[in-house]
């Protein structure tokens, strides 16, 4: 419930970033929101490319699953989280 929940709020943050790239806000706050965006495309990136790295060959992430990763961030990664089968550590 509450992943769904950030992932609608994550919906939100690049709507209202995107949308400034379409209808520049007022000069300050354009600024401000270009920088956030940059910076939010480089973390979701990189977290992307750090699971990409950390993932065994034999199970590689799908495209789809990728793409839902890069947009949702750590919502995404934690209802991915659980539907993974626990690791029995001998």
């Amino acid at each position: 419930m509450l992943i769904n929940l950030g992932r609608l709020l994550m919906l939100g943050v690049w709507g209202f970033m995107l949308t400034n790239l379409l209808f520049p806000f007022p000069k300050p706050l354009t600024y401000f929101v270009n920088v956030a965006l940059f910076f939010m495309l480089l973390m979701h990136g990189l977290q992307l490319l750090l699971l990409t790295a950390t993932q065994a060959k034999s199970a590689p992430i799908s495209g789809w699953q990728k793409g839902k990763i890069f947009v949702f961030g750590v919502f995404e990664l934690l209802a991915w989280q659980k539907k993974q089968p626990p690791v029995v550590k001998k």
